[in-house]
């Protein structure tokens, strides 16, 4: 089964993107910012994050970067699912090693395109 981190310190966003992910055969794991997640990495990769970009203790480009530094960081998928919508955001996010970006708000249609897209699904 893969597995999906989903990261964003809104426990109400965690919980739809959780329901969406385990619909689509995850197994899902949360973190409420960037350094819980990174914990989490630390212990064992995910497949798949879905990933803010704002958010207390550690930013979601914090995370990214700190993530593709790691011994197999390169490996997650990692999709940016936030309301930072402006081309320098997307083209930042991207160039720091973001697979796809996701706008807010966003439901399980907008999700499984993305994730089909990029081979997740």
């Amino acid at each position: 089964m893969k597995k999906a981190l989903v990261v964003d310190d809104s426990g109400f966003i965690r919980k739809i993107a959780r329901q969406i992910l385990e619909n689509m055969g995850f197994e899902v794991a949360e973190g409420k910012d960037g350094a819980h997640a990174l914990e989490q990495c630390e212990a064992s990769l995910p497949n798949l994050v879905l990933l803010d970009w704002n958010m207390p203790v550690m930013s979601g480009l914090e995370f990214l970067t700190k993530l593709r530094k790691m011994p197999g960081g390169d490996g997650p998928q990692v999709v940016f699912c936030t309301t930072e919508n402006t081309r320098d955001k997307i083209l930042t996010a991207l160039e720091a090693g973001a697979t796809e970006y996701i706008m807010k708000p966003f439901d399980q249609e907008i999700i499984r395109t993305k994730l089909e897209q990029i081979g997740m699904v």
